[in-house]
């Protein structure tokens, strides 16, 4: 790719639409200092400086595809609480489009805080219900999709998937058959409790533990061979068409058919890995969309993964950064 195709590629961004479905969280830091030891038991005394809430879960997703110029509305469950006004607030301000969330008064948002000193976790809290959807939340989650789907028609839908009760098995079944049947893409970040139910999907991508996990292998060479065995053990389960897997420090793997290769992933200052998976799945979601190449997906995806990882705490990508980078470390001209 040229620079020229780069800054193409990165002015259709705000063309697309995406509909984000999975578990959203707030996200709360409060941000302190340790001067001393409790004399009540041996732990440190945080004097606290500063408190900050973020967009946390699938609703992070969400907001790296509106920093980057999508259009992005959240399909989701949260309470009918303080926390998910907050949560709904903070969508707004971000230009995400909540008019098919479900405000629940039988689950509380999922809230989890983080305790932060000298920019590192000293604790965290989470409040949280993770018990499935009820038969009734399930009917008018799906409704709100089916209604997205038939009025905004979306180019992709990405499922993002935290254990917290909002993907159950019915409704990731059905809105990937509605999917299919409109020719939509879709994109899976899966986790452990419903690892082999996306079946059919587009792009399916875990990270290299829960593959490992999910397939009960105990992987000791990590290689463009061994993932591409994963990758056909993985489409025996699911029939889906592109494995994308996150490899951490080695970078990511992408393989559809007999195509497929590891892209090292480049050197940065590491600060925090939160939140990374939620920009490449966003990244990868809405570059494929465009390009339906699963090369210039992969390769912008790992490059946001780690730009991210430089920042303390679940942020989201830097369109202008992001676009300078790529062009810097991909363009061949």
């Amino acid at each position: 790719m040229t620079k020229k195709d780069i800054d193409a590629l990165f002015e259709q961004f705000p063309n697309i639409k995406v509909g984000v479905i999975g578990d959203v969280m707030l996200d709360t830091y409060w941000w302190g200092h340790v001067e001393r030891i409790s004399p009540e038991a041996p732990v440190p005394v945080v004097a606290l400086d500063q408190k900050e809430q973020r967009i946390g879960g699938a609703g992070n997703v969400a907001l790296n595809l509106a920093s980057l110029g999508a259009q992005v509305n959240i399909l989701s469950v949260i309470g009918a609480d303080d926390d998910g006004a907050a949560l709904t607030t903070l969508f707004a301000q971000h230009h995400i489009q909540t008019g098919y969330l479900l405000n629940s008064n039988t689950r509380i948002t999922t809230n989890k805080t983080r305790i932060i000193s000298r920019n590192q976790h000293m604790l965290r809290l989470d409040a949280e219900i993770t018990r499935d959807l009820d038969r009734k939340e399930e009917d008018i989650l799906l409704q709100k999709v089916r209604t997205y789907i038939d009025t905004d028609k979306p180019n992709v839908i990405i499922f993002e998937d935290y254990n917290k009760g909002v993907l159950t098995p019915r409704v990731i079944e059905t809105v990937i058959g509605w999917c299919l049947e409109k020719g939509i893409i879709t994109t899976v970040d899966p986790k452990r409790k419903n690892f082999f139910a996306y079946k059919q999907v587009t792009i399916f991508k875990p990270n290299l533990k829960e593959v490992k996990e999910g397939l009960n292998l105990l992987l000791e060479k990590v290689d463009n061979e061994s993932l591409h065995n994963i990758h056909e053990l993985l489409r025996k389960e699911l029939n889906h068409s592109i494995s994308f897997i996150t490899l951490s420090e080695k970078g990511v793997f992408y393989q559809e058919g007999d195509s497929g290769r590891i892209i090292p992933c480049h050197i940065r200052s590491i600060a925090d890995v939160s939140g990374a998976g939620d920009t490449v799945i966003a990244v990868a979601s809405l570059v494929y969309a465009i390009t339906r190449d699963n090369h210039t997906m992969a390769a912008i995806a790992n490059i946001a993964g780690g730009l991210v990882c430089e920042e303390v705490g679940t942020v989201a990508i830097n369109k202008e950064q992001l676009l300078n980078e790529s062009k810097l470390l991909l363009a061949s001209s």
